[in-house]
């Protein structure tokens, strides 16, 4: 039986990404094609289409603001793996907090691991922009 805290809303297109960017990095051999588990976060979430999903839910390329525990908030945009840039705040979803945002909601608290080995939390603030809440369904 599922968590509620591990309740989340993919738009059945961002779940349709995620698996092929999961298949792409298993077909070139990449040492752990899965690292982090999105595959099992995408079966496990309710999908949904992309005209349907909440405006306050996490989907691909949405810019979210985060409260970070230690203090201190943090701007950070999800994308997929050929548009990372950390330095603008671009994420990989595939990231272990990419994973950790998305699907979640405002107002949820995400943990992910850091390179470290160490755990970090922060609270969804805000989504200053999804794509599908301004009726860009094909991002």
């Amino acid at each position: 039986m599922q968590n509620t805290l591990d309740l989340r809303q993919l738009t059945e297109l961002d779940a349709a990404r995620i698996r092929a960017w999961v298949a792409r990095l298993a077909r070139a051999d990449a040492p752990r094609a899965d690292p982090h588990g999105a595959l099992e976060i995408v079966d496990d979430a309710q999908l949904v289409p992309s005209a349907e999903i909440p405006p306050d839910t996490v989907t691909m390329y949405s810019q979210v603001l985060l409260e970070l525990a230690e203090g201190g908030t943090q701007r950070v945009a999800l994308c997929y793996p050929p548009d990372v840039d950390p330095a603008e705040g671009f994420i990989s979803v595939l990231s272990p907090l990419g994973l950790a945002l998305i699907g979640r909601s405002v107002g949820d608290t995400v943990r992910w691991a850091r390179p470290d080995g160490t755990t970090a939390q922060a609270r969804i603030a805000s989504i200053l922009f999804q794509p599908e809440a301004s009726g860009d369904y094909s991002l």
